[in-house]
């Protein structure tokens, strides 16, 4: 219903939107013209009472949550339930995104529909009860407003075009009234509109099978007759917080002028429109110029700028999104440049004289070198915050808590004490990604070297200030005199009282602060280094892999689960393996992992998180089956397809028929060059090896390019040795083509690993390999040939940013020229399709893993 009245309004976006430029422009002009005014409204805001205030800031509150019972009480009226929570979310995105529409309001209506799809409701039902939030709230607005003008135009306070406007909203509404109950009740405008869409006789069909609660319908005007109130309160709390003699009558009418404005120019949210109305509303209750415009800007920071904000946040602070996981980092650097710049630029003399009225001389000093100390770790602790440590987030709200103070302890520079509060708020509310742990043995060492190293540095500099004394310093210090200058170089306070005599004694000082400096940043990094993790397996691991592998393997992959580039993950209690690589602190596991069955399957995945957890890896599922993507969409986790994988089925598979003949005319070709097909068994003697040696660096060079690993084999002649190989020869035995049969662990499926060809094989060399081996599957009863992934081919219809990057890159850019032609060789061969995924964890993590997957298919060096 929705999209029919989308449609009936489109035309007039554009004009709304022209209206809402025209209303800004004009109210930048009354602005302009009102200059002293405007810097009245400055002066008497800042001197605005706090307690109201804080009521306009928590009636903000209520009215967000009005908004989203608002939402809830009006999907319940179309018989479904919807969370406090989600509704929550739905209005302050939707109220966000109307800023920015030509149609305002109505328009945000389509927006952000997945979320509620994902708890069952239907994109009808959504679009209904968002239609009738949006159609009461005009209603309401109409109810308040028909009392007010009739008022208004019986005093003196009545404006111009008051009726026209409501007489225009009455008529846009009884029309929209009448034509939603023709539709709902299948009358006249049903039947037209059915013949022109015939697709809305379905959307009637599904509305109707709900059921519809009047009940309902009414609460949901009640909460936008609550919301249209708290409007009116808000304008009035804006009188009473600027110390106005408050009126309720003025109130009410700068409230429904100021929205029937809003109606008319959406755009923008009646930016300039709204300002403009309720200044000349005001201005007839008898308020000054600069009173009006400071309630005006009061009200509209209360109304739509902190909203607006929340929105924002909503959106920023959303689980899984990228700018979250980047932007404490971003802040903290931030803080780190400003603490540095903050102590290099002189300060504000008046405040240094308040300052001095109540702290000592000296601990201003030290206050000022500690906002540098810190603003150097604040730098050094946003590259590793970045890799989402725990321990980088405890430092990191150690080191903005302590630059908070500094700064008011410094020079009373509140102006940065509150970038460092907001860096505090942002830590604390991304606490919970910070989860990645050191390993315990790196921290103890690390830790305990940095504290011998710190007491070494204490002795050193004592003894040397308690013996050097008259002779290099013009003071004799005492025991405790010396461990107080040693502290005060460690921490590069202030010690120009030393006053040095001496080449020797400045030089002395120096290394007392360099040892402090690098004694500190050591035990600094030592809090924060993560785990650095071994990269081969033992041998004894392998085996066990292998034999899991033996008896529970299931896949065309797992035979590259137990290949020398990988590690292993077994549980306790449960039989089967996880095979993975490390990379950029990441965990890449190749498929899934091998157990007897779905519940130790499910166990040990669950086990290998908490396992990466706990000892610093994020973690990424290569080539996941889509049947198994319910089980990692169901704890949270997200997929992105990356390939399909091709298998052909040899009993179905002929070279007869019109789709053929390219086949046909290949192996035609080959055949009359001379060039025959031979299959060796193992184990393979070490002349074919070396021909095969030969046609595979060949191979490499003429293609540029380097062996890889993880999901595929290199050329590996104690492997090859123990497979079958099946080459393409000529008449004198000079193999120009081959590829070898690797186990396979699907029943009866048959794979292969390397096809390599020299640069003078003739053209379908490949196409007879292939036809051979299926020939060859044939023989020993295999039903399917698995021909592996095609990367980056099969995404259709991309659902968001990732897919639609990766099927831009796919069918546009040059460097993946050569994937499209993988694709197309496997194509003749009419294989069915499987889409193959990754998975991961949050949307941050697909910054990371084009180079966390490009470094772990590359062989161990």
């Amino acid at each position: 219903m929705e999209r029919i009245v989308s449609h009936l309004k489109a035309q007039h976006y554009y004009v709304k939107e022209i209206l809402g430029f025209l209303f800004i422009i004009l109210g930048v002009y009354f602005l302009r013209q009102h200059s002293h005014e405007v810097a009245e409204v400055k002066t008497a805001i800042q001197q605005s009472s706090y307690s109201w205030l804080a009521a306009g800031l928590l009636l903000v509150a209520v009215y967000i949550g009005c908004q989203a019972l608002m939402y809830t009480a009006s999907f319940k009226a179309v018989g479904n339930g919807l969370s406090f929570s989600l509704a929550l979310g739905l209005f302050l995105k939707r109220n966000l995104i109307s800023v920015f529409l030509p149609g305002g309001g109505v328009t945000s209506l389509i927006f952000f529909t997945k979320e509620i799809e994902k708890t069952g409701i239907s994109k009808t039902k959504i679009n209904f009860a968002s239609y009738i939030y949006g159609l009461v709230g005009i209603v309401s607005l109409i109810l308040v407003a028909i009392p007010v003008i009739v008022y208004l135009a019986l005093t003196d306070h009545h404006m111009d075009g008051e009726w026209e406007a409501i007489a225009l909203l009455v008529l846009a509404v009884g029309l929209v009234t009448w034509l939603s109950l023709s539709l709902y009740r299948r009358q006249w405008a049903y039947r037209i509109l059915v013949h022109y869409v015939p697709s809305l006789e379905h959307l009637i069909e599904e509305i109707h099978s709900g059921s519809f609660s009047r009940r309902w319908l009414g609460q949901t005007l009640a909460y936008s007759m609550a919301i249209e109130a708290i409007g009116i309160l808000h304008l009035y709390i804006a009188m009473q917080a600027l110390g106005l003699t408050p009126s309720l009558a003025a109130a009410v009418g700068g409230y429904v002028i100021a929205t029937l404005f809003l109606c008319i120019s959406p755009f923008m949210r009646g930016l300039g429109a709204v300002e403009i109305s309720m200044v000349l509303v005001l201005r007839h209750y008898g308020f000054e110029d600069a009173q009006a415009l400071s309630v005006t800007f009061l009200y509209r920071f209360f109304e739509f700028w902190l909203p607006l904000i929340a929105g924002v946040l909503s959106f920023v602070f959303q689980k899984g999104n990228v700018f979250l996981r980047i932007f404490p980092s971003l802040l903290l650097f931030l803080l780190g440049v400003i603490n540095i710049a903050s102590v290099l630029t002189p300060a504000i003399a008046q405040r240094m004289r308040i300052l001095h009225q109540f702290i000592p001389n000296d601990a201003i000093h030290f206050s000022t070198y500690m906002v540098l100390l810190m603003g150097v770790l604040l730098i050094i602790c946003s590259a590793f915050l970045l890799k989402g440590l725990r321990n980088a987030w405890y430092i990191a709200m150690s080191l903005s808590i302590l630059s908070f103070f500094g700064h008011m302890a410094k020079a009373i520079d509140y102006e940065e004490a509150s970038l460092a509060l907001f860096s505090i708020v942002t830590l604390a509310l991304t606490y919970k990604q910070y989860y990645i742990k050191r390993h315990r043995d790196i921290r103890y060492f690390s830790i305990g070297t940095s504290v011998l190293l710190i007491v070494a540095v204490v002795i050193y500099g004592t003894i040397g200030f308690y013996f050097l004394k008259i002779h290099h310093f013009r003071d004799d210090f005492t025991l405790g005199e010396s461990i107080v200058n040693t502290f005060a170089c460690l921490v590069l306070l202030d010690t120009d009282y030393l006053q040095p005599q001496t080449e020797f004694a400045r030089y002395f000082v120096y290394s007392l602060n360099l040892f402090g400096v690098f004694s500190l940043s050591l035990l600094f990094y030592a809090f924060i280094r993560p785990y650095i993790w071994k990269t081969k397996h033992g041998e004894v691991e392998r085996e066990r892999a292998q034999m899991y592998i033996s008896r529970y393997g299931n896949s065309a992959c797992d035979h590259f689960k137990a290949t020398k580039d990988k590690l292993f993950f077994f549980a306790e209690g449960i039989e089967g393996v996880i095979a993975y690589r490390v990379a950029n602190n990441y965990a890449v596991v190749l498929h899934e992992p091998v157990c007897a069955t779905d519940d130790e399957r499910i166990q040990l995945i669950q086990a290998f998180y908490q396992f990466c957890k706990e000892n610093s890896l994020r973690t990424f599922y290569y080539r996941i089956d889509e049947e198994r993507l319910p089980f990692y969409e169901g704890i949270g986790w997200k997929a992105l397809p990356i390939g399909q994988e091709a298998v052909v089925d040899i009993p179905g598979f002929g070279l007869e028929g019109k789709d053929r003949k390219s086949l046909r005319n290949a192996l035609n070709s080959v055949a009359k060059k001379g060039y025959g097909i031979q299959v060796y068994q193992p184990p393979i003697k070490d002349g074919l090896l070396q021909k095969l040696r030969h046609v595979s660096d060949t191979w490499l060079e003429v293609m540029q390019r380097e062996e890889q690993v993880f999901s595929q084999g290199m050329f590996d002649e104690a492997e090859l040795k123990q497979q079958t190989i099946i080459t393409l020869e000529n008449a004198d035995e000079k193999v120009v083509a081959f590829l070898n049969i690797i186990p396979d662990y699907a029943p009866g499926e048959l794979t292969y690993d390397l096809i390599r060809k020299t640069d003078d094989a003739p053209g379908g060399c490949m196409d007879a390999l292939i036809v051979a081996l299926i020939d060859y599957g044939r023989s020993g009863s295999l039903t399917a040939l698995n021909m592996g992934l095609a990367p980056f081919s099969g995404i259709e219809r991309p659902t968001d940013l990732p897919q639609r990057t990766v099927k831009f890159a796919y069918e546009r850019l040059q460097l993946f020229r050569h994937y499209k032609g993988l694709r197309e060789f496997k194509d003749k061969f009419n294989p069915e399709w499987k889409t193959k995924y990754l998975v991961f964890d949050h949307h941050y993590d697909l910054l990371q893993a084009p180079l966390t997957l490009a470094k772990v298919m590359k062989p161990s060096r």
